[in-house]
């Protein structure tokens, strides 16, 4: 049964996840190709916007102007590099959910997880939607404002003359074609890592079903053990993996919900004003999904230790109740992802984020 279609196909137009059957090697070729001008769109601009802000920006307008996109592209650029290094461990991470203990065996545990994949993929298109809306919203106004008037859509730092038509035209749908691939690589890596984090608690609604049904039939428990210790691990390496990602991902979307706040304030009503809303909207919204995948994960694993307890292990033998007092003492331990071993990856840490953005904004506005 085939897991994370979605997800790893959109992962396959960001250039980080070469199709399966392209196996020959002039087509394993053409893709690295593609990966490679992805890359180049990505920190061609990313680049001189971060040169930009060394050499020119002198006052907190330009400061602001100049950080509105390059964060998204930072980012962007960092979730390439996590993925492109991690590619060996996504294949392991979804071949795992494929095999034992995690493959499902019974009708209604294939149900469960049938029930998860269109789960993923419902949310995987929803979000990859709103995401280029709001991409198709900044350059439909980029196009009707800065084209129109000869500028830039947005700041970078260009060592050379470019008032010349083709020069002009070449740099600003650079601009933009560079802008949608940062798009289509957030959206790649947040709906990989969403995924895994929801197969995590379908794994649990499995092991669920599999402890019910054990305690029905006085089997012998072994089985759910080393699938509750398997999730266990499998978490482990999930947050081992992205950490990094997910921390930098937590401080760039403090830097621009706060650069943009800042924006809104010093900006008059006009034809840029829905753009960055939306665009600060969908920054929040990055990582909240997070926040809210991983507070979900939490609560599911602590409540193992409740449903265990109003299950029917009355009846059951000596053997089989060890079992279940192994798993329930495990569970006390919440399966917890953290970023950069510093905030936990919950609701708590994004009301956190969002007041320390908003104390930021102050301290940036009253300077």
């Amino acid at each position: 049964m085939q897991v994370m279609q979605i997800p790893l196909k959109i992962l396959t137009v960001a250039g980080c996840w070469p199709p399966v059957s392209w196996s020959s090697l002039c087509k394993r070729i053409v893709y690295n190709a593609y990966t490679i001008f992805i890359s180049l769109l990505l920190f061609t601009l990313a680049v001189p916007q971060f040169l930009d802000i060394i050499l020119n920006v002198d006052n907190p307008d330009e400061f602001t102007d100049a950080l509105y996109v390059m964060l998204a592209l930072v980012i962007a650029c960092c979730k390439m590099l996590s993925l492109l290094i991690n590619r060996k461990n996504i294949e392991m991470l979804t071949n795992a959910l494929m095999e034992k203990p995690f493959r499902p065996l019974e009708p209604d545990e294939i149900k469960i997880r049938q029930k998860f994949d269109n789960i993923i993929q419902t949310y995987a298109i929803w979000y990859a939607i709103l995401v280029e809306i709001v991409c198709g919203c900044m350059t439909l106004t980029s196009l009707f404002t800065d084209f129109r008037r000869g500028d830039l859509a947005y700041r970078e730092w260009i060592p050379y003359e470019y008032s010349t038509n083709i020069m002009y035209y070449i740099i600003y749908f650079r601009q933009l074609i560079s802008l949608t691939a940062a798009s289509i690589m957030n959206v790649a890596c947040d709906c990989l890592i969403c995924g895994l984090l929801l197969h995590i608690y379908c794994q649990i609604e499995i092991l669920e079903c599999r402890l019910k049904k054990c305690l029905r039939d006085q089997g012998n428990l072994g089985e759910c053990v080393h699938l509750h210790d398997h999730i266990y691990k499998f978490a482990c390496m999930v947050n081992d993996k992205f950490r990094i990602i997910i921390g930098v991902q937590f401080t760039v979307s403090m830097l621009v919900v706060c650069s943009n706040l800042f924006k809104l304030a010093t900006t008059t009503l006009g034809a840029e004003y829905i753009p960055l809303i939306m665009y600060t909207f969908i920054m929040t919204f990055q990582i909240l999904i997070y926040c809210w995948f991983g507070n979900e994960v939490k609560l599911k694993s602590i409540q193992l230790y409740n449903e265990i307890f109003e299950m029917d292990w009355i009846k059951a033998d000596k053997k089989i109740k060890e079992s279940l007092i192994m798993i329930m003492n495990r569970s006390l331990t919440p399966i917890e992802f953290s970023c950069a071993h510093i905030l936990t990856v919950n609701l708590d840490s994004f009301v956190k984020l969002l007041k320390t953005s908003y104390s930021a904004y102050s301290i940036l506005q009253c300077m």
